[in-house]
């Protein structure tokens, strides 16, 4: 291959991105000349009119580029970012345990996707969460047993690419019994996959999915290095033994498992060799450098003969199959803007007596999010203000509070208290049965992952996501609507 093509290729195999609304000069520039795909983030996205104009831009200066976004629903989301999202996450579809509600929730959800010009979305998680103070996975997850969540992991990748946008099953081979989250540390995986966290990954290459991401972990029981790296892992694991053949797409390759490591541009070349075709980069790197530097360190490791220029090509030729595809997608399916909230009402968990007057004193508990998920508006004192109670709310942060001016406040009004994955704050759990032991009647709301139900709690709701419709389902329920 003579220098030109080998860039070329090479190019062909990166999924960066950016910063702003509008595509800077240098994507445009490299999207003309091959580039593989753009991924997009919360940063680029204001508006469902502004994203369908972005990524008709981009794909008017290549329509073989695969823009992607990673929109899981729930407590990750990039199109609703600002509000919250119009669809619950994969926990509360796994409470449901219905695959034609999670079939028909990915089917409205690809369809929004389709209609803002998305071809690859970087979902489902198809984690099965076994460690319940998982830092990363969690309510991403739909559930903790492998069966049920391969069934939804099927369901959920069915409705998706019914839709006409390639899903993309993650994190592979399993994240869920992890206790470190790879976008700070490498986490290390004690347990083998085949006792469990691969049966979603074979239901989803089963049902079809064009895409698998890879996870920033080490499976000690099979290599000593991260999965994204391995070729025990992504050729052994993925290809040969599972028979998967589509697009395998690296996890973000600046995240610290790998950036951390190896460093970045040994990543994405070993990444690379282990049989990763579309390498992620740009979630914090979001320049044209970044782009560059990589694309120069693939060339200059296939010329040395430590990649071969067959594996550059074959990935670069997956890119092109992906893109193939979905050049031939037409669906037009229409979004089902309800789907979201039946599906959020039926997640719901409601024990004791859960009504409210409509004068209300709402306790928010804050949680540290995980960076997969980023900010996004959660709670209750909105959707309860919406739906015409008087609400007075407090935010809680990390660490011990004096709950004397709330019990004051709220002393002839109803209390709810809302928290977010308690079983990771014990300094919040203490302060929540502090407030039960003085009002045995406040409501418990948790938004997160339902692993520590405080003792006194006699009313308790768990939404099993911080969903904007998981929110809103509770407020009615909480007010008798």
């Amino acid at each position: 291959m003579t220098v030109e093509t080998i860039e070329r290729l090479a190019d062909r195999c990166l999924l960066p991105g950016f910063i702003g609304t509008e595509a800077p000069e240098w994507i445009l520039r490299r999207a003309a000349g091959g580039l593989g795909g753009v991924c997009l983030y919360a940063r680029n996205v204001s508006s469902p009119e502004q994203l369908a104009a972005l990524t008709a831009r981009l794909h008017a200066e290549n329509p073989g580029l695969i823009i992607a976004i990673d929109e899981e629903g729930g407590d990750v989301t990039r199109l609703e970012a600002a509000t919250g999202s119009s669809y619950p996450g994969n926990l509360a579809l796994g409470a449901v345990d219905d695959a034609s509600l999670t079939r028909s929730v990915a089917r409205s959800m690809g369809a929004d996707l389709a209609a803002a010009g998305i071809d690859l979305d970087l979902s489902p998680v198809a984690d099965v969460n076994s460690n319940p103070i998982n830092p990363v996975i969690g309510v991403r997850a739909f559930g903790t047993r492998p069966g049920p969540v391969a069934r939804q992991t099927a369901a959920w990748v069915e409705g998706l690419q019914e839709a006409g946008v390639a899903a993309c099953a993650k994190h592979f081979p399993g994240h869920g019994a992890t206790s470190l989250d790879s976008h700070l540390a490498l986490p290390v995986v004690d347990e083998d996959p085949h006792s469990g966290a691969l049966e979603p990954f074979r239901a989803a290459i089963a049902a079809g999915v064009r895409a698998v991401m890879s996870a920033h972990i080490v499976v000690a029981t099979i290599d000593s290095v991260p999965a994204t790296i391995s070729a025990k892992v992504m050729t052994g694991l993925l290809r040969r033994e599972l028979g998967f053949d589509g697009l395998a797409v690296s996890d973000g390759l600046e995240m610290r498992a790998i950036s951390d490591g190896v460093g970045i541009a040994d990543g994405t070349v070993f990444a690379l060799g282990a049989g990763c075709d579309l390498l992620c980069i740009g979630g914090g790197r979001g320049g044209e450098e970044i782009a560059v530097e990589l694309r120069d360190a693939i060339v200059a490791e296939v010329r040395e003969g430590r990649v071969s220029e067959t594996r550059l090509a074959e990935a670069a030729a997956r890119v092109d199959d992906l893109a193939a595809w979905r050049s031939r997608q037409h669906s037009r399916l229409a979004a089902d803007h309800d789907i979201g909230l039946v599906a959020a009402r039926r997640a719901l968990q409601v024990d004791g007596p859960v009504g409210i007057r409509p004068d209300v004193v709402v306790l928010r508990f804050h949680s540290t999010l995980s960076q997969a998920a980023g900010v996004m508006p959660w709670g209750l004192a909105a959707p309860l203000t919406q739906l015409g109670a008087r609400v007075i709310s407090y935010d809680v942060d990390s660490g011990p509070f004096d709950p004397a001016e709330i019990l004051d406040s709220a002393a002839q009004q109803s209390l709810v208290l809302v928290v977010r994955n308690l079983q990771r704050h014990p300094d919040q759990l203490s302060g929540v049965e502090s407030l039960l032991a003085r009002r045995p009647d406040a409501v418990v709301v948790e938004m997160g992952y339902p692993a520590c139900r405080p003792a006194g709690s006699a009313s308790y709701i768990a939404t099993h996501g911080a969903a904007r419709v998981c929110g809103l389902a509770a407020a009615e329920v909480l007010l008798g609507k």
